[in-house]
């Protein structure tokens, strides 16, 4: 594996099938990339440590995923020049609602750039993208990936009309509501 460009970070390993979306991603689109865990709370000088040296080493951006209080993308923002973004992790009572918020309600100063809750997959393309603007082949990968998508929603949208919504809705397993 090439040098990593993204770190991955995590506060528990019950993230990891969240943030794997990331990693997926990333790896589509040939942005290598480093994976931990380090948690803001139960290891806050390893965060530290780790956000600290993330540019030395080579990387451009780091994604931060945690549920619950979720200071961990915060924490490594305020600890590196690097952008971060964050991906709140759904858990607990508020389904991560106050993950969302401990993550995108940064002060002013420790910009946090935000996906929605479980939204590692986006977080990965927009890591994707920090990397593109110094590697025009990653930009091209990343173009590639959007036409990709607008093709696919034509051929769903020409499935539609051919086959109506019923029997569109029996391809897809759903059902009339």
């Amino acid at each position: 594996m090439d040098k990593p460009l993204v770190g991955i970070v995590m506060g528990s390993d019950s993230d990891l099938p969240v943030m794997r979306g990331a990693a997926d991603i990333l790896d589509e689109l040939g942005v290598p990339w480093e994976i931990i865990i380090s948690s803001a709370h139960r290891a806050p000088e390893k965060t530290a440590d780790y956000a600290r040296r993330a540019a030395g080493r080579g990387l451009v951006a780091i994604i931060a995923g945690a549920g619950g209080a979720a200071h961990l993308a915060g924490v490594i923002a305020g600890h590196t020049a690097l952008p971060v973004i964050g991906v709140p992790i759904a858990s607990g009572a508020l389904n991560g609602v106050d993950a969302l918020y401990a993550t995108v309600q940064m002060p002013s100063g420790i910009p946090v750039a935000t996906v929605a809750i479980n939204g590692a997959k986006n977080a990965g393309i927009l890591a994707a993208q920090i990397v593109g603007t110094g590697s025009p082949e990653v930009r091209e990968k990343i173009i590639a990936y959007k036409e990709k998508m607008a093709r696919q929603v034509g051929e769903k949208s020409a499935r539609l009309q051919e086959l109506g919504i019923d029997e569109y809705l029996k391809t897809k397993g759903g059902s009339k509501a």
